[in-house]
């Protein structure tokens, strides 16, 4: 009992002594002891590594994982030592409304048959995502986790540790100063100066030996960064593999979605396509409003004339027998190249300049154009008519 209370006593007694000395620092009222620029500098390393660390640790947690919850629980998990549960990605999620979706609008029609693949290949990116999050969090943030709860901790403990035998040691230095001008004005030794200088002894020794523990674990922050910088190649091999089998998938599906383009955007899937009715002998071009389809100039366009016989449409639409009006001629801009069906349409390139007009009965979304002697039809939606 008698020596827990003298611990106790003893240890408040430190505490308030060290207190004291800290105070008196800031105050400017006590000398303290530098440590040397060598020292200072590993101590700036230490603390720019650790903000780093952690700065880009969470940032690369953003990006794995954007959901702040589940983040939250994926940390919780972690510190209750417990298995994260395996989360759905936003692309498996896609997939299954969309395979469900072409189930329910029929898997036969030509909208649940590209639903089906597009809904393929998105399960596919969120299955290489899963994949990549998983890398990413092995190979890079758990090196960085362990870093700032391992390493850093036994630091910053030596270096509390440090701290504290720096104080002790100024606060002896302040005492045996304080011991020795007494001495001077009693012209006697003092048993108060012996004791102050053991103490000093004590406090020096503990100090430099501490001073060099802290010293080698600080210069073992280089090692850190070689690790670091280990991880965060694997890390971006494991980002550039992700990016790479997402650029393939999507050519796949590119090219899965190309030999259906000329069946959507020519007609042959308007609304039902189970109809009774019979298919028409032409397909229509490009409407005048679809601003986007120009995009896909290799979609085939065979062009017809509604409501003209077959005769007329083809003589109104022979170049050698266009004439062009009187009046009405207008200029305009080409914005996409196109390649001319059929020797009744006229070959265009991006950003030429050609005359254009139209003439009774024809379809609207064609006009003719000229271009020196070379006429035929042209698409409207490929022009920028100027005034």
């Amino acid at each position: 009992m008698d020596f827990n209370v003298k611990k106790l006593a003893s240890d408040a007694g430190v505490f308030f002594s060290r207190a004291m000395q800290f105070t008196e620092e800031k105050l400017g009222q006590a000398e303290k002891t530098e440590l040397d620029a060598h020292f200072e500098n590993l101590l700036a390393r230490a603390d720019s590594t650790k903000n780093w660390t952690e700065k880009i640790l969470r940032q690369t947690e953003v990006l794995l994982q954007p959901n702040p919850s589940a983040r939250v629980e994926e940390f919780l998990y972690e510190k209750l030592d417990r298995k994260v549960p395996s989360r759905v990605t936003n692309g498996e999620l896609l997939a299954q409304y969309m395979t469900e979706a072409a189930n329910d609008f029929g898997p036969g029609t030509p909208y649940g048959k590209t639903l089906i693949k597009v809904g393929e290949t998105q399960r596919r990116l969120g299955a290489a995502e899963r994949d990549f999050i998983h890398s990413a969090s092995i190979n890079f943030l758990t090196p960085l986790r362990n870093f700032l709860e391992g390493d850093w901790r036994t630091i910053s403990k030596e270096r509390r540790i440090l701290q504290n035998c720096r104080l002790d040691l100024d606060a002896c230095k302040a005492r045996l100063k304080k011991a020795k001008a007494a001495e001077a004005k009693a012209a006697l030794w003092s048993d108060e100066v012996e004791k102050a200088e053991h103490e000093l002894r004590l406090t020096q020794t503990e100090f430099d030996r501490q001073a060099e523990v802290t010293r080698l674990l600080l210069e073992g922050i280089s090692s850190t960064h070689v690790n670091h910088l280990r991880c965060l190649h694997e890390f971006v091999e494991s980002q550039t593999n992700y990016y790479a089998q997402c650029y393939q998938y999507m050519l796949d599906l590119q090219k899965q979605l190309g030999s259906s383009k000329g069946e959507i955007f020519s007609g042959t899937f308007v609304g039902n396509t189970e109809s009774s009715s019979p298919p028409p002998a032409a397909t229509s071009p490009p409407a005048v409003g679809a601003a986007t389809l120009p995009a896909v100039p290799t979609i085939p366009v065979v062009p017809t004339i509604v409501g003209v016989p077959n005769t007329v449409a083809e003589s109104v639409l022979n170049p050698n027998e266009v004439k062009p009006p009187a009046s009405g001629t207008r200029k305009a801009r080409v914005l996409y190249d196109y390649e001319a069906a059929d020797s009744s349409e006229l070959a265009l390139l991006a950003d030429e300049m050609i005359t254009v007009y139209s003439l009774p009965g024809m379809d609207p979304d064609w006009l003719i154009g000229e271009r020196g002697n070379q006429k035929g039809k042209v698409p409207v939606t490929y022009l920028e008519l100027l005034s």
